[in-house]
């Protein structure tokens, strides 16, 4: 029989949705800061050339560049003000967790609470910006070797890096306010948003190319249906769920005994969601933006760090598996399921595992189950991402039908959907409360004017 939350969940409609003025408000301002966001992307930094611009995202558009382009939604194509994209800031959080784990103090100051929450995400925007102070600088610099600048000099230097690192942390502010007041998470509709921006260009290039016989039909036929397997593959591995037995004693509150419960605690198979693809992709492009730009002027290091970082090369395969396969786990163990924590609550809520001692047995146990499931998880990511870049390369497809595009797409699509659906399930129980309070108070009234004795 269906939970009541379910039976709940299977009522809701666009009526509810219409009623729902709280929702309706947060996905407004979502939709307003996206929109902010891809208008952005089209205000160029001041002293690019671009018919040059032009011209050079045509060759690197089937290599890196299109890697690139894909993760700052178009900006870097057109060297817009958010040509760095939010990568700069999901560098600077990768680098705080790492030391928070590594260094005593920090990780002291983590466990300090929501104090220690802000400090640890100052020190996350001073290293963005660092660290995109130290891009745009590079960036500067390469457009200059490689002749994509009308007017080269330090002018343009300081104009360009003071341009991209404002956009840089116009965008980290965007994706706190999302987060915050919107629906979702901040950094990954950003990136959503600019591959969805993305798609029905690079559908109607790929289109073109069949027309025009750069690309077989069966060739067609094939992407196509290895972009709806992956699809489907993607949706049933993000459901999929370990399911822990939880039971609950039986209690009693005063005179009366409640008897004990039985319940579940999911652990979902990919519990890091898009964030490790999204981490070791901002990690392999970090040094290779700079090297992309800078063309036939690169030295002899940036050129083969271009050379064997390119998408399909055995470098950049390799490199990105194990930084998915490691950022799941980091990720995981550090932000999205702390075992030591779940084992703290089931015990102040009373519940155990059967057979398993409360506290740090019980965090071992979790620990060793979510490590058994996450060698299946980070597999399946590693799969996902890394199939179907190879596939890509190989036949030359954009870089919007790769696995780390769809892995994004699906999950960051679902994980709104998710939250929509819960923000309607609690405005539907906020409108039973109130009815039931409404109708004891009628209730109640009543039977006071019924029982109470009359005057003479």
């Amino acid at each position: 029989m269906a939970s009541a939350a379910e039976q709940m969940a299977a009522n809701l409609s666009w009526s509810t949705f219409g009623k729902a003025t709280e929702l309706r408000q947060r996905i407004l301002f979502t939709v307003g800061l996206l929109i902010i966001y891809r208008l952005g992307t089209y205000i160029p930094v001041p002293g690019i050339d671009g018919g040059a611009l032009r011209d050079f995202m045509e060759q690197a558009a089937a290599g890196l560049g299109g890697v690139i382009n894909l993760f700052t939604g178009g900006a870097i194509g057109r060297m817009g003000v958010f040509a760095l994209g939010i990568m700069p800031y999901i560098s600077a959080s990768i680098i705080v967790q790492l030391m928070t784990s590594l260094v005593p103090s920090l990780e002291a100051l983590k466990k300090e609470g929501e104090q220690g929450r802000k400090k640890i995400n100052q020190y996350t925007r001073y290293g963005t910006v660092l660290l995109a102070t130290f891009q745009a600088y590079g960036l500067a610099v390469s457009l200059e070797a490689g002749s994509l600048v009308t007017d080269p000099g330090w002018f343009f230097r300081a104009g360009c890096v003071v341009t991209l690192v404002g956009g840089t942390m116009f965008l980290m502010w965007l994706g706190e306010q999302i987060t915050q007041r919107g629906i979702g998470n901040g950094v990954s509709l950003i990136i959503f948003v600019g591959i969805i921006a993305g798609i029905p260009g690079a559908l109607a290039q790929f289109f073109e190319s069949g027309r025009s016989g750069g690309m077989s039909a069966p060739v067609i036929i094939g992407v196509i249906a290895m972009v709806l397997l992956t699809l489907t593959f993607v949706v049933f591995m993000e459901r999929s769920l370990r399911k822990i037995h939880i039971q609950y004693p039986r209690r009693q509150v005063g005179m009366k005994v409640y008897d004990g419960g039985t319940s579940h605690l999911p652990i979902k198979v990919n519990p890091a969601g898009v964030i490790p693809a999204i981490f070791a992709s901002s990690l392999l492009l970090l040094p290779t933006t700079i090297s992309t730009f800078s063309g036939t002027s690169a030295g002899p290091v940036m050129t083969w760090i271009l050379a064997m970082f390119g998408p399909g090369q055995p470098l950049y395969l390799l490199f990105f598996g194990a930084m998915i396969v490691f950022f799941t786990y980091f990720y995981t163990h550090n932000v999205s399921f702390k075992t030591e924590d779940v084992a703290d609550n089931l015990k102040s809520q009373n519940g155990f595992v059967p057979g398993i001692r409360p506290g740090p047995k019980t965090a071992e146990y979790l620990e060793f189950v979510v490590n058994r499931v996450l060698v299946l998880g980070s597999g399946y990511l590693a799969l996902v991402v890394l199939l179907p870049e190879i596939i890509r390369t190989q036949l030359g497809v954009t870089a919007y039908f790769g696995g780390t595009s769809i892995l994004i797409v699906v999950s960051v699509g679902m994980d709104t959907v998710q939250q929509v659906q819960s923000h309607l399930l609690a405005h539907q129980y906020e409108g039973l409360i109130e009815k039931s309070q409404l109708r004891g108070r009628k209730s109640g009234g009543s039977r006071n004017k019924r029982k109470g004795p009359a005057r003479r």
